[in-house]
């Protein structure tokens, strides 16, 4: 991608209630080393009923003020992510080539989007196939509550993290989830863009319709984003659930997507059932094994501070529990809309 003067980059923000955090979300974007004049930014609003609106417009004048990246405001009725991304699609300008994923409350650093140019261009003279690349998510640097930071810690834990956004990778390659990722337009134009089926994984969908389409998915951990996580253990496992639930969906749409792991907390507690029935002590070993991985996890975690002790098993806990009732969940009912954000 050669230096352009005019946009060749559409950042994508579909927002709901984000006035905590979309003012830093697109400060981020405003304050790029990348020239403002080659990308610009969409933000889709999906019915917002705080001040989220408001501090977007004020970031818009500031942006004009300051000669910094367009900034267009669209209203998304449907409300949900899919719709939003494909709402944008449709939106952009004809020499837009591509397009980055984003949400309201993720933020990166000033040389975010030249470095991704860079290792765009890089892959692209070594496989003209590349229809997207990711970079890694990070925890925010900024933990307002101690959930936060727990939740942190958890996510990056061995039994906490997963294969998709908020894998804990070190090495650059081939994925079949690039988080946060640089789309080339063009592919997404030939799928057909997002599936407005799923309200929630519609990335991991969108990944597997590009790679069975012969396009190649790449990640790198040099390129980061900061996310704000969860503030409250109840939106941790709503979160939890609502990742299960999808996590069904996609897997009845993309059967080569099953990931094992993801069903070892629901294949213990079917064994741990099935020893029950046989025998009450034999029912006990499972459970004590578990806690004691548990433990082991707390005690490791420790080291950021004492209330990681307990906290970090808690989370693990909740995330388990909240995301194997969601796969079954998903395989008995249809999806609705998720109850946070």
């Amino acid at each position: 991608m050669a230096a352009a003067s005019h946009p060749w980059l559409a950042t994508v923000i579909p927002v709901f209630n984000e006035e905590l955090h979309i003012k830093n979300c697109l400060s981020s974007l405003m304050s790029q080393t990348l020239a403002s004049n080659e990308h610009m930014i969409f933000v889709i609003d999906g019915g917002s009923t705080d001040s989220t609106l408001s501090h977007v417009k004020d970031m818009i004048e500031e942006s004009k003020n300051s000669n910094g990246p367009r900034i267009v405001l669209l209203n998304n009725e449907n409300r949900f992510v899919p719709h939003a991304r494909n709402m944008a699609l449709k939106q952009l300008p004809e020499e837009i080539t591509h397009v980055l994923e984003y949400n309201g409350h993720i933020s990166s650093k000033p040389d975010h989007l030249i470095r991704l140019k860079s290792e765009w261009d890089r892959l692209a003279k070594q496989d003209p196939s590349i229809g997207a690349l990711g970079c890694k998510v990070l925890g925010s640097t900024h933990k307002n509550t101690i959930v936060e930071s727990l939740i942190d810690e958890t996510l990056q834990n061995p039994l906490g993290g997963g294969p998709g956004q908020f894998a804990t990778f070190t090495k650059a390659g081939k994925t079949n989830t690039p988080a946060f990722a640089l789309h080339l337009r063009s592919a997404l134009e030939t799928i057909g863009g997002w599936d407005e089926s799923f309200i929630t994984s519609q990335d991991s969908d969108l990944s597997m319709r590009l790679l069975k389409n012969g396009y190649t998915l790449y990640r790198t951990p040099l390129i980061t984003v900061e996310m704000k996580r969860r503030s409250s253990l109840k939106s941790w496992y709503l979160m939890s659930h609502r990742y299960g639930f999808w996590r069904t969906k996609v897997l009845l749409k993309h059967p080569s997507r099953i990931v094992l792991r993801e069903f070892f907390p629901m294949l213990g507690a079917l064994i741990t059932i099935g020893l029950f029935v046989m025998n009450i002590q034999w029912g006990l070993l499972p459970i004590v094994a578990y806690a004691s991985v548990l433990a082991i996890s707390g005690v490791y975690a420790s080291r950021k501070g004492i209330q990681h002790l307990l906290g970090v098993p808690l989370c693990l806990l909740i995330l388990h529990t909240g995301f194997t009732i969601g796969l079954i969940d998903g395989s008995i009912r249809k999806g609705r809309a998720p109850r946070d954000r």
